[in-house]
C-alpha cells in the first residue's frame, strides 16, 4: 500500500511540474511574441518624455495609440497569467507612462505659464475690448454719481461708503482725523494679516462681478457702480478738507491695480452676459462657452492682479508715508498694466 501511495504521489508531483512548465512556456511565448512592441512603445514614450518629438518618424507617431492599446490588452492578459512580477511591474509602468503621452495634458506648467503671460492673458483682454470700455464707463459713472449724491445730501454717505461705526471718515470729521487715516501706520505690525484680508475681500468682489455675468451682465455692472460709488463718496469727503491729492495717492498706490482687476472681472462677466444676449451666428450654448473660456483666462489674471494689489495695499501703502511716491508707484503700475495689455506686439513667426 505504501508503494502505491508513493507511485500516486509521484504521478501527481510530475503532473504539477508539467503544468508549471507548460504555464511558464506559455508565459515565455506570450512575452516573446509581444515584447518587441513593448520595447518600441517604450522607445517612443522615452523620446516624448525627453521632448524629442522631432526624432520620431511619422510611423512612430501614428503607431503610438495602437501600441498603447496593445500594451493595455497585454497587461490585462499578463495579470491573469504567470508572467513574472518584475516584467508585470515594468509593463504596468509602461502603460501608465504611455497613457500620459496619449491622453495626458499637452502642456507642462511652465509651458502654460509661458503661453499665459507671453500673450494668452493679454489677448483675451483685448478680445473683450467692447466689454472693457463699457465696464470702464460704468465705473466712471458710478464714481461721479457717488460724489454727486453725497454733495447733494450727506446722508447718502453712510449708504455709499459703508463705513464702520468707529471709523473717523464721516461727514464733519476734522482734517486731522481724516489725515490720520492716510498716514502714520508704518510701525504697525499687522500688515501681513491686513494684506490677506484685503485680498480676500477684493477677490470676493471680483469673483462676484464675474459670476453674476450670466444674468446678461446687468448685476455685474451694478456691482461696479456700487464699488466706485464708494470711492466717489470718499473723494467728496476728503476734497472738502483739502486732502484730495493725499487721498488719491493713498488710493493710487494699490488702486490702479485693484480697480483694473475689478474692471476686468466686471468686463468678463459682462462678456458672458452679452454673448448670451447677442450670440450672433453661433448657438446660445456655443457663444456662451466661447465667451466663458475667454473670460476664465482673464479671471486667472485678475486673481494674480489682486494678489499684487493686496501686497501694495497691505505693505507699500502703509510703509510709504509720502503722497508723491505713492502717486508715482500707482502711476507706474497703471502704465505697466496698460503696456502689458495694449502695447503693440510683434507676432511670433512659425518655429523652425
Amino acid at each position: 500500500m505504501l508503494a502505491a501511495l508513493r507511485v500516486r504521489f509521484g504521478a501527481r508531483h510530475a503532473a504539477g511540474d508539467a503544468a508549471i512548465e507548460a504555464a511558464a512556456l506559455r508565459s515565455d511565448r506570450f512575452r516573446q511574441a509581444r515584447e518587441p512592441d513593448w520595447q518600441r512603445l517604450d522607445m517612443i514614450v522615452r523620446q516624448l518624455e525627453a521632448g524629442r518629438l522631432r526624432r520620431l518618424s511619422d510611423a512612430d507617431v501614428l503607431d503610438l495609440p495602437v501600441l498603447y492599446r496593445s500594451a493595455v490588452s497585454s497587461l490585462s492578459i499578463a495579470r491573469a497569467t504567470s508572467l513574472d512580477a518584475a516584467a508585470l511591474a515594468w509593463l504596468e509602468e509602461l502603460v501608465r507612462r504611455a497613457w500620459f503621452q496619449v491622453y495626458g495634458p499637452r502642456q507642462t506648467l511652465s509651458g502654460w505659464a509661458r503661453d499665459f503671460f507671453g500673450g494668452g492673458w493679454s489677448a483675451a483682454v483685448r478680445e473683450m475690448a467692447l466689454d472693457v470700455w463699457i465696464a470702464l464707463a460704468v465705473m466712471v459713472a458710478g464714481g461721479v454719481m457717488g460724489w454727486q449724491l453725497v454733495a447733494s445730501d450727506p446722508q447718502w454717505y453712510g449708504v455709499l461708503a459703508a463705513i464702520p461705526a468707529d471709523d473717523p471718515r464721516v461727514p464733519g470729521a476734522s482734517r486731522a482725523a481724516l489725515r490720520g487715516v492716510l498716514f502714520g501706520h508704518a510701525q504697525e505690525n499687522f500688515l501681513s494679516t491686513f494684506a490677506a484680508s484685503l485680498f480676500g475681500h477684493n477677490a470676493q468682489i471680483a469673483i462676484l462681478a464675474f459670476a453674476l455675468g450670466f444674468a446678461f451682465g446687468i448685476p455685474s455692472l451694478m456691482l461696479l457702480v456700487q464699488n466706485t460709488g464708494n470711492a466717489g463718496a470718499l473723494l467728496w469727503l476728503y476734497h472738502g478738507q483739502g486732502l484730495t491729492w493725499e487721498l488719491l495717492g493713498w488710493l493710487a498706490i494699490h488702486g490702479t491695480t485693484e480697480l483694473f482687476a475689478i474692471l476686468l472681472a466686471g468686463a468678463a462677466g459682462l462678456h458672458i452676459g452679452r454673448s448670451m444676449a447677442f450670440p450672433g451666428p453661433l448657438s446660445l450654448l456655443d457663444a456662451a462657452a466661447a465667451a466663458g473660456r475667454r473670460a476664465a483666462v482673464v479671471m486667472v489674471g485678475v486673481v494674480l492682479m489682486l494678489l499684487v494689489a493686496a501686497t501694495l495695499e497691505g505693505f507699500a501703502r502703509q510703509l510709504i508715508e509720502s503722497t508723491a511716491p505713492r502717486l508715482a508707484i500707482g502711476g507706474a503700475m497703471l502704465v505697466l498694466w496698460l503696456a502689458y495689455f495694449y502695447a503693440p506686439r510683434r507676432k511670433r513667426g512659425p518655429e523652425a
